[in-house]
């Protein structure tokens, strides 16, 4: 996709390229080794995107193809959501049931060595492709943890296939875990809300939408979940650029399948970003989900992959997300109704957008912060219970939805019995005065 140059192409402009002309043919006379241009021409167009934000990049032919074949739901790989930091991986989400997950990586772990080669120097593309292989074969991950001695984990590499819904009812509660976002997670999730109505009916007291540690993904697929629960032509989220065709309001365009006066709670922690953000913040800003857990990552900017025949793609960003009610989350994230900690968790440093080097500043400012501060004394309570726990969100992905020990999934079944106790009338009454 072309887009008209706004600026012009100036004196400067070619003086600037110069300059690049001049210093690619040095390196490739004078550096100490032979470099191809096509290394060369990579790197520096990598480089100009990397340096933009965090989320901007060159995707050669492979990376391009490995990301729309990621999209459809399957992939070879490890099943881990990364970025860079420092100049090494760092674990933004394990995917559930993948073997990363099963090896208990974490959100916030850092990867600092593959396979016993430093990832110190190597650009994000570089270090997944080392992470990258053929199923079945093995690879060591040297790992950082907070407050933990350096260690080695050995997993074997699997044929990713992502099932990015489960579902399953726990005792009168239809549980419902939103992994990520690809082409198969509406319809999975209608499937799965359906099967709830229809097997339990009245008996069904409400769903919990977990998409706690879910990295995103597809812009499409948050808004038709997100018309699951709310009425038809809801706002779900619009996004502001630089160019006309970047500003865009996204509607719902179904009937809801999800019953009006059935009570809905939504969970969130650091590890859910972008699309689980969009949905989290559509549900919280309609009132139509109660949304518990800790903040979330604050990714907040839409990016815009433009093929470049012949080569690969760019992926760049174009414009910013903003709720239904004008909240951008970018690097403030979705601030939950109630706030709930893990429990049992060690105390962490929490990871989110606002980490990354060159992340991009909220665009409302100043505004959107005070105003979200605001909603925090009006809307966020804090469980008195939790206050002394740790500041972990980062939920190890074999923790969530038990039952016995996920305490936000605990938090948001009993809020759930509370409500349909007063919808039933079955409350106790609270006399006043004098007896």
């Amino acid at each position: 996709m072309l887009r008209d140059n706004t600026q012009g192409v100036t004196a400067d402009t070619y003086r600037q390229l110069n300059l690049f002309s001049e210093v690619f043919e040095r390196v490739r006379r004078d550096y100490v080794k032979p470099v191809t241009d096509k290394q060369l021409v990579e790197a520096a167009v990598n480089g100009m995107l990397t340096n933009l934000d965090p989320h901007s990049a060159y995707l050669n032919a492979d990376d391009f193809k490995n990301m729309q074949v990621q999209t459809r739901g399957e992939f070879g790989g490890l099943g881990i959501e990364v970025t860079m930091e420092n100049s090494v991986v760092k674990v933004v989400s394990p995917i559930d049931d993948t073997p990363a997950a099963k090896a208990n990586i974490k959100p916030n772990d850092f990867i600092v060595a593959i396979d016993g080669a430093p990832v110190m120097g190597l650009t994000l593309t570089e270090a997944v492709d080392k992470l990258r292989g053929k199923p079945q074969s093995r690879v060591t991950l040297s790992v950082v943890r907070e407050r933990q001695d350096p260690f080695d984990v050995t997993l074997t590499r699997d044929i990713i296939r992502i099932k990015s819904v489960k579902s399953e009812m726990k005792g009168d509660v239809g549980y419902l875990r939103i992994s990520s976002f690809n082409e198969q997670t509406t319809d999975n999730s209608r499937a799965a809300i359906k099967k709830f109505i229809t097997d339990n009916g009245d008996k069904l007291k409400g769903l919990v939408v977990d998409m706690r540690n879910n990295p995103g993904g597809l812009l499409d697929q948050s808004i038709s979940v997100a018309s699951l629960f709310l009425d038809n032509n809801s706002e779900v989220v619009s996004t502001k650029g630089r160019h006309p065709e970047d500003n865009q309001v996204y509607k719902t365009e179904t009937d809801p399948i999800v019953p009006k006066d059935l009570p809905v709670i939504t969970l969130i922690n650091s590890g859910s970003a972008s699309a689980a953000e969009i949905v989290a913040g559509a549900l919280q800003d309609h009132k139509r989900a109660v949304v518990i857990g800790t903040q979330s990552f604050g990714k907040g900017s839409v990016q815009t992959v433009m093929p470049v025949p012949g080569y690969g793609a760019i992926r760049i960003t174009t414009a910013y997300y903003f709720t239904p009610s004008g909240r951008s989350i970018q690097v403030t994230g979705v601030k939950p109704n109630i706030e709930v900690r893990q429990k049992g968790e060690k105390d962490r440093l929490t990871f989110s957008e606002a980490d990354l080097k060159g992340a991009l500043a909220n665009p409302n400012g100043a505004k959107a912060i005070k105003s979200q501060r605001a909603a925090n004394d009006n809307s966020v309570m804090p469980e008195e219970k939790d206050r002394d726990r740790s500041k972990d969100e980062s939920v190890a992905n074999d923790t969530l939805g038990d039952l016995s020990k996920d305490t936000q999934l605990q938090r948001a079944m009993e809020l759930i019995h509370g409500i349909s106790t007063y919808q039933t009338g079955d409350a106790p009454v609270v006399k006043s005065g004098n007896n």
